[in-house]
């Protein structure tokens, strides 16, 4: 087993028509015993940003609150919100500092810039971007992930289409992987608001 799938997960970004969409499990497990069913893997960077951080969850805390600091720095030093790509390639940076003793996380990226276009991203565990103009995928259940992406997305998608796009591949795609699941939380971004909601998985 890959140290990248010890504790499991599933995180999937989706872009609509001027809106994006970001979903994860709510899992966390050692191998196949399950410790926690509601562990965050998804975290605001801004009002109208995310980054979910699926691997190894010791790793994931640890960026997460690095990622924090170093956004707020950004924000009192240049008196504005980071963009979602300026966020992309402080995050690429961060990992490739570590190149020769990585995070093991492959963080994703969401978010509206300030024309309210989505971005996302994905990366590998050090900072090798994938910029992508239709979805992005993480964790254990990538593979997965990728075939009901592949099946169900479509350009353009409003925002209600695209939280039953997004949620109907995350469902699906945990429901095939043991390592995900538990629950799913999806926040679906746009300019005017955030919409944040829980679904529910098998729990089993």
């Amino acid at each position: 087993m890959s140290i990248m799938e010890y504790n499991g997960g599933a995180i999937v970004a989706m872009a609509g028509k001027n809106c994006v969409a970001i979903g994860s499990d709510k899992r966390l497990g050692v191998q196949l015993m399950t410790v926690s069913t509601e562990f965050p893997k998804v975290f605001p960077a801004t009002d109208k940003t995310f980054i979910g951080l699926p691997g190894l969850a010791t790793d994931i805390r640890t960026l997460s609150e690095r990622f924090r600091f170093k956004i707020n720095m950004y924000k009192l030093s240049e008196e504005r919100e980071i963009e979602p790509r300026t966020l992309a390639h402080m995050v690429s940076s961060t990992l490739y500092e570590r190149r020769f003793g990585p995070y093991f996380v492959e963080p994703i990226i969401a978010g509206l810039d300030k024309n309210n276009q989505p971005f996302i991203c994905g990366m590998d565990l050090i900072g090798c971007v994938n910029f992508a103009k239709d979805f992005v995928v993480g964790g254990s259940t990538t593979d997965s992930l990728f075939g009901v992406c592949e099946s169900l997305w479509e350009p353009d998608l409003e925002p209600e289409d695209l939280f039953e796009t997004i949620s109907q591949s995350l469902l699906n795609a945990v429901d095939r992987d043991s390592l995900a699941g538990w629950g799913a939380v999806v926040h679906v971004v746009t300019p005017e608001r955030v919409i944040t909601r829980t679904l529910k998985t098998r729990m089993d």
